[in-house]
């Protein structure tokens, strides 16, 4: 079974993993609230010599294309780059968002993460993992007007966010995602290159620039 190790760098709170198919064999949960460019090596290397791998070992590198924090975003996809082409290995990007809809159990299951600056990113997904609205930056209300009348299935790592409906439920989302991209990697397969962030709201500098 092929070894995936993949990263998520997006926010605040990211993590590593090792995952064989499906199975997660380690997930490490990272805080770094200054960012993840001068622990995410050590890390990796820690992973790695305790569960008796290397990096040729690993046949697939995988990153969170975000949503999150632009630096972070760029901190993982740069390093799954560099790990796949020095290694000669493949890549792959998996939007958080998606990796939350992976972990809900109903037909409609709206992901969301917190944007700050009083928005979320959010998205709408079936039970097959196909996007019924897709993923956008916007305040929490508008997202909720856009919603079909059904009940949804909320998943989300703060319950402070989401305002659950009447007939919707709420499932607590973990910190720590890199598992659920390991296990989603492999059906975003591509060579490191082609690798690209998933930002979804545009960086205060390119607003800035477009207003002046």
């Amino acid at each position: 079974m092929m070894l995936t190790l993949a990263l998520d760098t997006t926010g605040e709170h990211g993590s590593i993993a090792l995952v064989s198919g499906q199975r997660v064999i380690e997930e490490v949960s990272l805080h770094e609230p200054e960012g993840f460019s001068g622990v995410i090596f050590p890390e990796i290397s820690a992973l790695l010599q305790r569960q008796g791998c290397t990096l040729q070992d690993v046949g697939l590198f995988a990153a969170a294309a975000g949503p999150g924090s632009f630096t972070g975003v760029r901190i993982g996809l740069a390093a799954v780059k560099s790990l796949a082409e020095v290694n000669g290995k493949a890549a792959a990007a998996v939007s958080n968002l998606r990796v939350l809809a992976e972990l809900g159990v109903a037909p409609l299951r709206a992901t969301v993460i917190d944007a700050r600056r009083g928005e979320v990113y959010a998205a709408l997904w079936d039970a097959s993992g196909h996007q019924i609205l897709d993923e956008r930056v916007c305040p929490m209300e508008v997202f909720v007007r856009e919603l079909p009348a059904a009940a949804v299935e909320w998943i989300c790592s703060d319950r402070t966010v989401v305002p659950v409906r009447d007939g919707d439920t709420f499932l607590q989302a973990p910190l720590a995602l890199a598992g659920g991209i390991g296990r989603l990697a492999q059906s975003n397969i591509s060579v490191p290159e082609a690798l690209d962030a998933n930002y979804v709201r545009r960086s205060d500098a390119e607003i800035f620039w477009k207003e002046s």
